[in-house]
């Protein structure tokens, strides 16, 4: 297991470094830098017109004119000793940023992966073993419309409705009157009235590919020769069910949780910016657009790292709960 453990990595470092320098090119692709679109937005919005020599000035001074290759070694050295480097256009450290995005984006992220998990398998599970049934039809036709329903058009349907008919302040997660405040009972009591409305949204979609995922594997397995022998030999419909065609049906569930971590720092970005959350989807969004390289490469690459952690917890907790994986074969 330690050998197995070791080499997964040493996957992860090999992919890791591959990936940082794929997500540095892509965030320099787009034709100019954060001083070409500083300089159009001042032209557009307030008039200012530079010439050459201060435009070259400031990408001097922001170190924009090396090479994309010194670029890339300047920022992956600070980012190896903890350093994410200055976002130019928020002119603060990026760590900062990201530090102020967290801890809301992850507690969103949890109680939404948490609620997803918590409906879409039991339910997945009771559509499979009763096929056909009014429960069964209900919860494949609610699958189907989560899934095809774009979570920003959720989000605004529901801003509309609950604003409309019952008078609730949908977008953010505090009321005015908190958004400056320290932490106190009264800020924490308003956040929970604040989160159900995200939590639906943005775990709408998850929770029904649960459920199809669920109920597909699970039939599946149910269909099988070893649970139609199991059957016959006495064996309890209640322990049949939870001994052998839950825990594989399971499996693929647990192969997505790499894909999933690394949902919980960006949360889904259309929704959030829809819905006003201060989650690091919308960051990422602005650096983006301000081709602020530090701050877009650093929140790409974080979040690379834990599709990559999330997969190795996979790997490992499929090993473990399967007994047909083993480590040999695994690695």
């Amino acid at each position: 297991m330690l050998l197995y453990i070791l080499r997964r990595f040493l996957y992860f470092l090999i992919l890791l470094f591959m990936l940082s320098i794929a997500s540095f090119t892509i965030i320099q692709l787009p034709p100019g830098d954060y001083v070409t679109a500083l300089v159009s937005e001042m032209e557009e919005m307030q008039g200012v017109l530079l010439d050459e020599s201060e435009i070259e000035a400031l990408r001097e001074s922001y170190g924009l004119n090396e090479s994309m290759f010194v670029q890339y070694a300047q920022w992956i050295s600070k980012f190896v000793q903890g350093d994410f480097g200055m976002s130019i256009q928020w002119q603060q450290p990026v760590s900062t940023l990201i530090k102020e995005r967290f801890p809301l984006t992850i507690m969103v992220s949890l109680i939404t992966m948490i609620f997803a998990y918590v409906v879409g398998i039991p339910i997945g599970v009771y559509s499979a073993t009763h096929q056909y049934s009014v429960g069964d039809y209900t919860a494949t036709t609610f699958g189907f419309l989560g899934i095809a329903t774009p979570n920003f058009l959720l989000a605004i349907i529901l801003m509309y409705l609950g604003y409309k008919y019952f008078g609730w302040e949908v977008g953010g997660l505090f009321s005015t009157e908190y958004l400056d405040q320290g932490w106190s009972f009264a800020k924490f009591i308003d956040l929970l009235k604040h989160l159900p409305i995200p939590v639906i949204v943005i775990g709408t979609a998850g929770t029904a590919g649960l459920i199809r995922t669920m109920r597909g594997c699970l039939l599946d397995e149910m269909n099988k020769q070893y649970v139609v022998t199991a059957r016959s030999k006495g064996l309890s419909e209640k322990k049949l069910l939870y001994k052998y065609p839950m825990r594989i049906s399971i499996n693929p569930i647990i192969s997505t949780i790499g894909w999933s971590l690394s949902g919980i720092v960006s949360g889904s970005t259309l929704t959030s910016i829809v819905l006003n959350l201060p989650t690091t989807g919308p960051l990422l969004y602005q650096a983006l657009l301000k081709q602020d390289m530090e701050l877009a490469g650093s929140i790409i690459l974080i979040l690379s790292s834990l599709t990559l952690i999330g997969t190795f917890i996979s790997d490992i907790l499929l090993v473990v709960i399967d007994p047909r994986i083993s480590f040999k074969k695994a690695a």
